[in-house]
């Protein structure tokens, strides 16, 4: 079964909150509060989607046992992979953090993205 969406109004009512933390990611400074929603889960766990939104701090994230691809609705955030160049990811475009991706998430517009997550 095929499942579509807008997700510019993709839960557009409340979201779960909670803070930012393990096993996700490390939070390098002050709390930074998130909200998500996951409705999508598939039958072997191995693959989750939704909507992410935070606010503004640095985290650092290591993507070690799954992936990411992400496409930011609202904000900005400027991403850097260890060892490599600042990027900035804002409304409008997509990233993909593959396996293995390690670096920091520097959230500076409160960011609002839908995502999918794939597990090795």
């Amino acid at each position: 079964m095929s499942i579509t969406f807008k997700p510019s109004e993709l839960f557009a009512g409340e979201l779960d909150e909670s803070l930012l933390g393990q096993p996700f990611a490390e939070v390098l400074g002050d709390d930074i509060a998130v909200r998500m929603s996951v409705p999508y889960v598939s039958d072997d766990s191995r693959i989750l989607s939704g909507i992410w939104e935070a606010e503004p701090g640095l985290s650092r994230w290591e993507f070690l046992d799954r992936g990411e691809a992400i496409h930011v609705l609202e904000g900005r955030m400027v991403v850097t992979e260890d060892g490599g160049e600042a990027i900035t990811v804002e409304a409008g475009t997509a990233a993909v953090f593959p396996i293995g991706w390690q670096g920091t998430w520097d959230i500076q517009k409160r960011i609002r993205k839908f995502f999918v997550i794939f597990n090795s």
